[in-house]
């Protein structure tokens, strides 16, 4: 029911799978290969990424790994190229999805407050990806992204973070690439809330209340989330201890067009 309120605080003992695949992009790999480490405790969801989780689709992709879950999935057969967001282009499918769509709203005030431990070689991110059912609904708004190279303190110990939003067309013809990461004085380590307000003619992107960028193209199709979490071993500087990366959910809700 893509225009009904939707709300998740994660209070349950598991993911409710009716709306969660707790698998990033499991059709250019596979569930097994693709499946995230999290947990609920504390009414939050937290996704983290061991050091010997393994890295996800090693034979397509530069050294990544990557804890995600996402509100929906959809894929053509084994050896078809249909699926959402290739992996690189040409990519074929290697484990066929089962169509899921769980929560995918088209327009409406979507919310998550979060926090995340991020080092420079670590991302977390949620934004909102096309269906794909048919190859042109494939856009992607994204509501925050933070690498953690791009977290810092001033001298005398504020904290920024420059905090990528926008959107970014793939193979959509209607949409433009408009995404930008405007620095802010924010601790991305404490709870924010980060939200889109999403109207068929353009979306605000905001933290705790406040308009950040407009977009003004947007996606006119229902769109699913995705939340993740990324590790970027290349970025490793030897010697140096590795430290696990999270991205802690407390609560994710939307709401529709009124």
């Amino acid at each position: 029911m893509p225009d009904a309120p939707f709300v998740d605080d994660f209070d349950g003992a598991d993911l409710d799978r009716t709306v969660w695949v707790p698998h990033y992009l499991p059709q250019w790999s596979s569930r097994a290969a693709s499946a995230a480490a999290y947990e609920l405790a504390g009414s939050c969801l937290r996704l983290h990424l061991p050091e010997d989780h393994p890295l996800w689709c090693p034979e397509d992709h530069p050294p990544l790994r990557v804890s995600g879950v996402q509100s929906g999935v959809f894929s053509g057969p084994v050896g078809s190229t249909v699926g959402q967001q290739p992996v690189r282009p040409g990519a074929v499918v290697r484990e066929e999805q089962p169509a899921h769509w769980g929560w995918t709203p088209r327009h409406g005030r979507l919310e998550m407050r979060a926090r995340a431990t991020l080092t420079p070689r670590s991302m977390a991110a949620w934004w909102l990806v096309g269906l794909e059912d048919r190859p042109e609904r494939c856009a992607e708004l994204c509501v925050m992204e933070v690498f953690g190279d791009a977290v810092a303190r001033t001298p005398d110990g504020t904290p920024s973070a420059a905090v990528g939003m926008g959107t970014h067309p793939f193979r959509d013809p209607r949409m433009v690439e408009d995404f930008a990461a405007p620095r802010l004085d924010l601790d991305v380590a404490e709870f924010h809330t980060y939200a889109v307000d999403w109207r068929p003619d353009g979306a605000d992107l905001l933290v705790d209340g406040d308009v950040v960028r407009t977009v003004h193209v947007t996606p006119d199709y229902p769109m699913q989330t995705m939340l993740a979490v990324f590790d970027f071993p290349e970025k490793a500087v030897p010697g140096e201890p590795y430290t696990e990366p999270e991205l802690v959910v407390d609560w994710i809700r939307g709401e529709p067009l009124g």
